[in-house]
């Protein structure tokens, strides 16, 4: 237990403080006997898919969240794309029930901002306020400008956060992959950057004059970066998001598997140092996963014909510890910043004193058949990867052990 404690710990300082003070009286602990490991604040994932109720053979509020508590972290928010679909207090009831009766870390559902997420009518969001941490149509852009409006009123009345999935369905046609080079020199239909950023554009000018809170999904393109980054010179109420394999990856490691599919898309790679740039000076404020899973044939159908969506929660941190940290691009301080300190300012969430223990030393290559989650799809499948969780502590307990 005392080299446990003289392990090096990583966070703000107040943090830092509550462990030292609480560690010497975790006696589950006196077994990691190594001052090596290192300490860090519980994670925090605002944007995951746990597919239950309606699509439990993808994924459950069970195995989401012991997924997510290997991967470090303990408290996460969940979207909305789910059967039925949370857009009253009923219909949200029922996944409440399964959050509390199965979840093994802190998981905050969204409310859907449309019924149906199917952009023509205004959710119960009253009737679902108290018991949401915002609201979303995650998986779905909403089109109409007017519904966008009214929702932000609405929001801003509820004191709430309206987090949207940015994506002009018009400018689609029938893409899949980014429309660049790997689209076009192997014969598939691409998605636009337009078709993200175009929707941002709109929305920060509806924040501005709603003055609501705004927070965009996933950015992956450098008009995105750019778009934001002037509307906080502004003083528009936004923050941002984006995910570890839009900063690792681009269209130039492209394969002919599912596991690359996603959406957005992997960009170029003009757009990857963007959102890099984006990360380094602020303008981007926390890295979500997006962890989206789905059923192996569902991925098993190639570039065109799989489903949209990665798994990302127990590969994340080791991730960003790798490709970034040890790169010398940002600090192990600035990963904990992005992962814990600005999602749970942003979206007041409390970290009551969680904390993972890793090994950032240890290295593993990525085996999907080895994930807690039911999901399998990883364009990182293979590849050596450093710095391992040893352990997860939640409210006092140990919700992940290594």
């Amino acid at each position: 237990m005392c080299n446990l404690i003289k392990s090096r710990i990583i966070g703000n300082s107040s943090f830092v403080s509550d462990i030292q003070s609480s560690l010497s009286g975790l006696s589950v602990f006196a077994e990691f006997n190594n001052s090596n490991l290192t300490i860090l604040p519980g994670f925090c994932d605002v944007h995951v898919h746990f597919r239950e109720p309606g699509f439990s053979y993808k994924e459950t509020i069970k195995t989401g969240s012991l997924a997510a508590a290997r991967g470090g972290y303990t408290a996460v928010c969940t979207m909305p794309n789910l059967n039925p679909v949370p857009d009253n207090a009923l219909n949200l009831r029922l996944q409440l029930d399964k959050i509390n009766s199965d979840a093994v870390i802190d998981v905050y559902p969204y409310g859907a901002i449309t019924v149906g997420q199917m952009g023509l009518e205004l959710s119960d969001m009253k009737g679902m306020a108290s018991d949401v941490i915002a609201f979303s149509d995650d998986g779905r852009g909403v089109q109409s400008d007017k519904m966008m409006l009214d929702a932000m009123r609405t929001a801003k009345a509820l004191n709430k956060m309206i987090v949207a999935h940015c994506e002009v369905n018009d400018l689609l046609k029938g893409g899949y992959i980014h429309d660049g080079v790997y689209a076009k020199e192997h014969g598939h239909r691409g998605i636009c950057s337009e078709s993200e950023y175009a929707q941002i554009a709109r929305d920060l000018k509806l924040a501005e004059e709603t003055g609501c809170a705004y927070h965009v999904c996933h950015i992956s393109t450098k008009e995105s970066v750019a778009l934001i980054r002037e509307a906080k010179l502004r003083g528009v109420d936004v923050t941002c998001e984006t995910a570890p394999h839009y900063l690792v990856l681009d269209e130039n490691d492209l394969q002919e598997d599912g596991k690359f599919k996603m959406n957005p898309p992997l960009r170029s790679a003009e757009d990857k140092l963007a959102l890099i740039e984006g990360i380094v000076d602020g303008t981007i404020d926390m890295i979500a996963t997006d962890h989206a899973p789905h059923s192996a044939e569902e991925k098993s159908k190639g570039l065109e014909k799989s489903a949209f969506g990665i798994v990302g929660l127990e590969t994340a941190f080791s991730v960003l510890y790798t490709h970034l940290v040890q790169k010398g691009i940002i600090t192990l301080e600035k990963v904990v910043e992005l992962l814990c300190d600005n999602p749970r300012k942003r979206f007041n969430i409390e970290s009551n004193g969680d904390f993972s223990v890793w090994d950032l030393n240890a290295q593993y290559t990525v085996n999907p058949d080895d994930f807690i989650s039911i999901g399998r799809a990883t364009p990182f499948e293979g590849e050596e990867l450093c710095g391992k969780c040893i352990a997860t502590v939640h409210n006092g307990k140990i919700v992940y052990k290594g």
